[in-house]
Formats: C-alpha cells, structure tokens, sequence
C-alpha cells in the first residue's frame, strides 16, 4: 500500500520580521484622504451608515459562498445586500440548499459581523475567549462539520460550537497529499501565543494592514476549530482593520480561488507580499466606493441648512486657505512628476523607432487656461465606465501622449488627472486611447479605442512624493498598453 504524503503546514507561530518589508503603498497612497473623510460621513452620512449595513451583508453572504456552505446568484446576492436577507425575494433556483437553512446561515454571518463591529466600539480586547464566542455565534445554526472517515468516505461530524477540536482536522489535496494543521494538543497554546502577539504587534505600531493579514495567515495555519476557521479568520481580520478606521475583510466568489487561496499558499511558502497585495486590494476598493458617498443626504430641509451653514463658514476660515494651498502644491507635483515619466519614456522609445514613427507631447496643467474645456466629455464616460463621481468643481489637467505612424494613422493617448468622489484632497489619474483623424486641418478624435485602465486613485495628503513609485508604474503600464493596442492593429 502507497503511503500517503503529508505537508506540516502548522508551525509554532511567530512574527516574523519578513512580514515588516512588505509594501503597504497600495493602500499608504490612498488611505489619508479616506481617514480625514470618514471623521465627515461618521458625522453627517445616512448613505455612510447604509453603506456599512450593506458591506456586513456582503460579508455575510460572499463568506459562506467562499466556504461551499451554499450557492446564491448574483441577482438575488445584489438585492440581498441593498434590501435585507427577506424570504419573499428568493426565486426559484437562486440558490441550492433549502431556503429557511440559508437565512439562518446569512442571519448567522450577519449577526457575527455585526458582532465585530460592536466589540470594536465597545474598544473590546482581542481574547482566546472572545475568539471562541465568536465562532459559537457564526455556527449557531450549524449542526455538524463534513469530513472523512479513517477508510476516506465523507462522513459528518458533531460541531461543537465555541470549542476548539479535540480531534485532527487534517484535509487532503487533489493530489492526495494530507495537509497537517495544529494538533489538538496545542491549539489553546498556540491560540494564546497567537493573541500575545498581536498584542505585542499593536503595540509596536504594526501598520494594521500587515498585523490583519499575518493574524489571518497564522490562524489558518493553527486551524483551532473542527468547522468554520476560515469564517472565523476573516471576521478577525476584519476586527482588526475596522479598529484602525477601515473595512472587512471580503472575499468576493469570484476572487476565493485565483486571488485568496493562492495568495494563502504562497504565504505557506513565506512569500508574504501577495497575501498582503489582496488584502490591501479588498480595502482600497472599499475605500474607493466610500469616497463617493454624499455628506449630505438628509431630505430634511432643517438638517441640510444647519449642515450647509457649517460648510460655508469653515469655507471662509483660515484653515480651509492652507489647506487649499497645500492641495495645489500637491496636485501640481503630481502632475510635474507624471509629465516627466512621459517625457522620459518618449525618448527611451524614440531612440528604438529609428524614425519610423514620431511622439510628441502636450500638456495642459491645472492653473493653465489652456483648453481647459477639453476632455470633459470624455472623463465623465470614463468615470461611469469606471464607476465613480468626477467632481468637476476642482481643477483639473491632462496630457497628451500622441504616436504618428502616417497622416492618416495617428494615435492618442490622454493621461487626465481630476478629482475622485466627494473628497477635496483624492485625485484620480486616468488614462484613455484615442485614434486621430485629419479634419479641415487638424486632427479629430475618430473614436476612442478599447484599452481597460482603471484610475489610479492617491490622496494628496501627506507626502506625495512617496506616491511616485506607483504613479510611475501606472503611466508606464497605460503607454505599454498603447504600445501594445496599436502593434495589434498593424
């Protein structure tokens, strides 16, 4: 008979000092301007507040997809999130376990964030114990775990909830091999050792993105519970990300297998970078939709003018001039910086085109009046197309990237930078391509070309020039695409 293989994927947890080189700037770049704006939503928001409600749904839902506990479609997964989890929406064929079993699952899940959010307001401290209640809560109306018997057939075993195992829980791989978590003798240690060192990690300032996402990590690796760890781990990470003013951690159905899992497997190997790039992922698209709620979204006409009439003095205070002023400087070195990548990837190009093709560059910078009107039409498709609000009440500036093949073969690439949502200090630099056509002696737009980059959104707060390692990569990437587009249609 074969012997099996195994992988000991459990070791004694540490924090390793790896996980301090990992780049946090995804998230660094955007984050300032998300932080001064939640203090505004938290105070006068009712689209914020609802927002939350519907993020804890999402959670609840998207997290036991993740887990094979239930299928939902997305249609009714859209209406579920906007509308509440209510029986009478259901269809027939919307999901595939008996319908009262799914709302006791979703109200489980619910609850359990909901939970999360509680303790953290309640500024409640991370404990073995609280671990355990919270597994009890998201199991409530879960009778048994699935498993296998010591000859492979699936079996079902007693779930005791609030409980760590008291037997191996050990899955095998596709390719046969079993993988080893803690053994039940030590996970109350280990779960102990794990809670005093996230302690220790909050009090060295750990950036919060690097302590969730090695929390996460080590306690798949300790896997203390017979059934529902990887819930589990993902409400405790997302405990860890709302006390430092950001989201829960969702994993989208889509994004469990080639984004979550692999980044998971990697961190099994000690490459820690990617599990710590999804994570930042799945906080910057949230930080992104939030930066696009309205302030003011009260029908009441008492509540809008007191809010207004706030507004309007902080407007004429001295505070609001510098602060002014800093965005200007900010956004202008934005825009120096991004033109000078251009202009040294034009002539790192140039000197490849022998003469075949020619490059010239435009500008139009934030204080210029130059053809200020440009471009409007199509920043706004872009913002829809990409799902956001272009606030047309802040400057903004653009430039042109133009590659000549011939009179009548001319290709045009527009880096716009604008400003991102409701927030005054969040800017988004987008990028467009467009194929020029001679009209009556200059070049017309003929139609804009079908080449997919999403914005680069960054907050002007803080230091900028911090930011310029990603800026840099955004504008190479949307010229390698050019490049890449028109070799396609020669």
């Amino acid at each position: 008979m074969t012997e099996q293989k195994s992988h000991r994927l459990w070791k004694h947890i540490e924090f390793s000092r790896n996980w301090l080189k990992c780049d946090t700037s995804t998230i660094d770049d955007l984050s300032p301007s998300w932080f001064e704006r939640r203090k505004i939503l938290q105070r006068d928001s009712k689209e914020y507040q609802e927002f939350i409600i519907e993020l804890k749904r999402e959670h609840a839902i998207e997290t036991g997809i993740v887990e094979r506990m239930y299928d939902l479609e997305k249609g009714i997964t859209e209406t579920f999130i906007k509308k509440g989890f209510v029986e009478s929406y259901i269809s027939h064929n919307d999901t595939n376990i008996p319908v009262p079993k799914l709302l006791s699952h979703l109200s489980d899940h619910f609850e359990a964030v909901d939970f999360v959010f509680d303790v953290v307001k309640e500024n409640r401290n991370l404990t073995v114990s609280f671990i355990k209640e919270l597994h009890s809560l998201v199991t409530r109306h879960q009778g048994y775990a699935e498993g296998r018997d010591p000859f492979g057939r699936r079996t079902k075993i007693d779930l005791i909830k609030g409980a760590f195992k008291i037997h191996e829980n050990n899955p095998t791989r596709k390719d046969g091999a079993k993988i080893l978590y803690c053994p039940p003798e030590h996970v109350q240690c280990e779960m102990e050792n794990l809670v005093s060192l996230y302690n220790n990690a909050e009090n060295e300032k750990v950036h919060p993105l690097i302590c969730a996402t090695w929390f996460h990590h080590a306690f798949t690796t300790i896997h203390p519970f017979v059934d529902g760890n990887g819930r589990v781990a993902r409400l405790l990470a997302s405990l860890i990300l709302i006390k430092h003013g950001l989201f829960p951690f969702t994993v989208l159905r889509e994004e469990a297998r080639d984004k979550y899992i692999d980044a998971l497997e990697k961190a099994d190997a000690n490459e820690f970078q990617s599990l710590v790039d999804y994570f930042a992922e799945v906080q910057k698209r949230y930080i992104e939709k939030a930066l696009n709620l309205k302030e003011v979204s009260s029908s009441s006409f008492d509540e809008v003018v007191d809010i207004f009439s706030d507004k309007i003095e902080n407007w004429h205070k001295k505070t609001i001039v510098d602060r002014e002023s800093h965005l200007i400087e900010a956004r202008n070195r934005v825009f120096d910086f991004c033109f000078e990548q251009l202009k040294s990837i034009s002539n790192q190009l140039e000197a490849k085109l022998n003469g075949n093709a020619s490059i010239t560059i435009e500008k139009c910078t934030f204080k210029g009046e130059k053809e200020q009107s440009y471009y409007y039409g199509q920043i706004i498709k872009y913002a829809n197309r990409h799902n956001y609000y272009f606030n047309r009440n802040h400057p903004k500036g653009w430039m042109t990237f133009r590659v000549k093949l011939a009179e009548n073969r001319k290709y045009q690439l527009c880096i716009t930078m604008h400003h991102y949502g409701y927030d005054d200090s969040t800017l988004a630099i987008g990028a467009f391509l467009e194929f020029l056509i001679p009209h009556e002696g200059h070049d017309r737009v003929d139609e804009a070309l079908p080449l997919e980059i999403r914005p680069h959104v960054i907050s002007l707060v803080g230091d900028v020039t911090a930011k310029e390692k990603n800026i840099a990569a955004f504008v190479k990437s949307a010229v390698t695409l050019t490049m890449a587009q028109i070799a396609s249609e020669l």
